[in-house]
């Protein structure tokens, strides 16, 4: 009796008038039901129980009342987590508008939406990598005129993971870019040749290993001797289609073979990734009729 009557009253002192009143209702069947103190908590519960049906619905929200009559919306937002869903939404959908509006206006509808929708496929497919994962993400935000990124909690992920996370981007992007490849073959048309150089050129470019770009990324997960094999690889497709982006790339990895970020671990499955997407971009450019992009 004597914990369950300190409980009680610790609750009525906190405000838990509900669950002080649970707490009372289980002494009842300790008492002779017409005793003294039955008939004292028989009161107090039905005192707890008209006190609890007339308590404020958020006592403990005295910042909200500070908030004055902005206090329902600061609320909404706290309890409601489909407006915040919605919002994140809407800044993705006003990024990816204005995104679109800027290239449409400098190359027209046809190549300009294409373009901002094969960028999306980029961002997407590291989106979806990082989802996979079960690790959480925002959409995309696009950046007009300088580009786009997923946000997403990296804190304590391998260099491995870090890494497939980067290279799914650009492997999204050679699927966008082969899409619009076999357009262009069936169609003839210089609209999807232009969008899948483009996209292959900014790829690829995208691969360069250093700073944030995602070629940076999956670097820090090569061994100095998966190093090595990137650079070779680089040269080779240069040698093969005649592009300087791959010269850039080998650039790039030449810097890295001297920072001192190597890995405690090799990771040759990424090395392998790495490849295997320039290489696949590589065969874009080297298949499409282009003029620019970086193509001699």
């Amino acid at each position: 009796m004597a914990r369950i009557s300190t409980r009680a009253n610790s609750l009525e002192e906190q405000d838990n008038l509900t669950q002080a009143r649970e707490e009372w209702l289980k002494a009842l069947p300790l008492l002779p039901p017409t005793s003294t103190q039955a008939e004292w908590i028989r009161g107090k519960v039905y005192k707890l129980e008209l006190a609890a049906k007339h308590a404020p619905a958020h006592p403990k929200n005295e910042w909200a009342k500070k908030l004055g009559p902005l206090a329902p919306v600061a609320i909404l937002l706290a309890k409601s987590k489909v407006l915040l869903t919605a919002l994140f939404k809407l800044k993705f959908l006003l990024s990816l508008g204005a995104f679109m509006a800027l290239y449409w206006s400098l190359y027209g509808a046809a190549f300009g939406v294409g373009f901002v929708l094969l960028i999306f496929v980029h961002e997407m497919g590291h989106y979806i990598d990082i989802r996979r994962r079960g690790l959480p993400a925002d959409m995309p935000v696009f950046l007009p005129g300088l580009g786009a990124y997923v946000r997403w909690q990296a804190l304590g992920v391998t260099r491995t993971t870090r890494a497939a996370v980067s290279l799914a981007g650009p492997l999204a992007g050679f699927l966008g870019a082969a899409v619009c490849a076999v357009m262009w073959y069936k169609t003839g048309s210089g609209v999807w040749a232009a969008l899948a150089s483009a996209t292959a050129w900014l790829n690829i470019l995208n691969l360069i290993p250093i700073w944030v770009l995602d070629g940076g990324q999956a670097a820090n997960a090569l061994s100095k001797t998966e190093r090595f094999v990137l650079l070779a690889s680089c040269l080779a497709l240069w040698a093969i289609t005649g592009n300087g982006l791959f010269f850039l790339v080998a650039g790039g990895v030449t810097y890295r073979l001297f920072t001192r970020d190597l890995p405690p671990m090799p990771s040759p499955k990424i090395a392998v990734y790495y490849v295997f997407v320039l290489a696949a971009l590589g065969s874009v450019l080297y298949l499409i009729p282009t003029q620019g992009f970086g193509q001699q």
